[in-house]
């Protein structure tokens, strides 16, 4: 019954998770369909600059301790831990943003040689005063697998954002359209997030429960250190070496690839993590659910990518205009490293829910002292394009490392992972051969993008049919429950 309850909650946290997906990735395309058409590559570049270089402090903010509570087991969390963790948060952000207005700014201003950037780091910043106040209204709606109210007030902070953004940018404010696209979303949560638990802080800060929570927080600070390094290095070392034109046209491909990527593995990971936590003990269960994990992500995902790799050339020119040429073939290598990435889809958060943050930090702490030096070389030789083929190789790497790591702890092979996405690399092979055949004798490339999309899921159809028929019918079942519920 307990098996069943959870399942039913995965199902609703899917659904309602994918929701807030596809309103926001519409909703982001949009906007930076939008602003591309209206801004500058070199006005994308400025603004990367400040928000690669602020998330490597900004990773500091909430220490690990938004991950610490959710994980940790029903029986083994008081009041005060999440007073405490409030507390420790609001005092720890004031830290950070003081020591990002009058240290972080002027030095990173000198560093990149633009002084705008003095004036943008403190207002692009604002979301570290935010964040901690909003942090344990997450922690309570995760832990209780209420996705609906979740994707609720993301819903609702992004489409309000973005509209300010285009407002901003319609006026005449140029880089601060983006800038305040970025900061808006957290404030406007912070009162939504208050109505949806009517949870209010005490104050009470307890040294024991601090020392508790921080144990755990503190492996996972770590991790995030590395993973913001490995995914920020790229646009750091592009924005000093390049420019910020090429920093522009770079972050375009990027949006457009990985960071699509991240949100489909984002929503996953958001309904897996509490999941994974409930069933630590039994890994069996766990390895099952991680290979249903890596197959619909890489079934999401793999479309897309094959989509890029073919028709990135007339979907640039045709919706962002000639300015971003230099975006057409870092837009097909990425592509090509988020499919090869799909086959260790979300294996980080997996060694996290085990209760193994120091592994997990290890895990990372390998893949940065091989990632970073190849990046850099890759930027350093061939630019932006090297920086796309740098990624690539890092992506095998990655793969190599993260698989041995789940031999280690779950009995996981390779062979498994290829196994579960069998029919997925099936329908990406034909689709790709199909469409490029097709681009390649002239037709038109709104033809090719319906080619692709009919053969993919045919074959996807013709062997998952029942199972897709299955998980909707859940996901719809579990829907309409949680409509009940909420």
């Amino acid at each position: 019954m307990e098996n069943a309850s959870l399942k039913d909650k995965a199902a609703q946290g899917v659904y309602w998770t994918s929701l807030q997906l596809v309103v926001n990735k519409f909703l982001s395309f949009g906007i930076k369909l939008v602003l591309a058409k209206v801004l500058y590559p070199d006005q994308f570049g400025l603004v990367g600059m400040a928000a690669v270089s602020i998330s490597f402090i900004t990773i500091f903010n909430d220490l690990g301790i938004g991950s610490a509570l959710v994980q940790r087991k029903e029986d083994n969390i008081r009041d005060e831990h999440y007073h405490t963790a409030f507390w420790t948060g609001i005092v720890w952000s004031i830290v950070i943003y003081l020591f990002i207005y009058f240290i972080a700014a002027p030095f990173l201003a000198a560093f990149y040689k633009e002084p705008l950037l003095n004036k943008i780091i403190p207002v692009l910043s604002i979301g570290v005063l935010s964040s901690p106040v909003n942090m344990i209204h997450k922690i309570f709606l995760t832990k209780q697998m209420n996705f609906k109210k979740l994707a609720f007030i993301d819903n609702v902070s992004n489409i309000l954002s973005g509209v300010l953004a285009l407002t901003l940018a319609y006026s005449g404010a140029g880089v601060w359209s983006l800038v305040f696209n970025s900061v808006a979303s957290f404030v406007i949560a912070m009162p939504l997030f208050f109505k949806a638990t009517y949870w209010t802080p005490k104050f009470l800060w307890n040294k024991q429960a601090f020392k508790e929570i921080f144990g755990f927080g503190v492996y996972t600070t770590g991790t995030q250190v590395m993973n913001i390094l490995m995914q920020n290095i790229d646009y750091l070392l592009i924005g000093k070496l390049v420019s910020a034109a090429a920093l522009g046209k770079y972050t375009l491909a990027f949006v457009l690839t990985d960071t699509f990527r991240y949100q489909i593995t984002g929503m996953i990971n958001k309904v897996m993590f509490p999941i994974y936590s409930k069933k630590q003990n039994n890994h069996e269960v766990v390895k099952n659910m991680y290979f249903k994990v890596v197959k619909y992500n890489s079934l999401c995902v793999f479309p897309f990518m094959i989509f890029f790799i073919v028709l990135a050339e007339p979907i640039v020119l045709n919706f962002f205009g000639e300015k971003w040429l230099g975006s057409i073939e870092p837009l097909r290598i990425l592509a090509l490293s988020v499919m090869i990435h799909g086959l260790v889809n979300s294996h980080a958060i997996l060694f996290r829910s085990l209760g193994k943050p120091r592994f997990e930090m290890k895990v990372q702490l390998i893949k940065a002292l091989a990632y970073i030096p190849i990046i850099a070389l890759g930027i350093y030789w061939y630019g932006v394009v090297g920086a796309a083929w740098a990624y690539v190789i890092t992506k095998i790497l990655e793969v190599i490392i993260a698989q041995y790591s789940l031999k280690q702890l779950l009995n996981i092979t390779f062979l498994d992972i290829v196994l579960a996405i069998k029919v997925t690399l099936l329908a990406s092979i034909a689709a790709f051969i199909f469409a490029k055949v097709l681009y390649n004798l002239g037709l038109h490339f709104l033809i090719c993008t319906s080619v692709l999309v009919f053969v993919y899921s045919t074959i996807v159809w013709f062997f998952m049919s029942k199972e897709l028929i299955g998980f909707y019918m859940s996901i719809r079942k579990s829907s309409n429950k949680g409509a009940v519920l909420v």
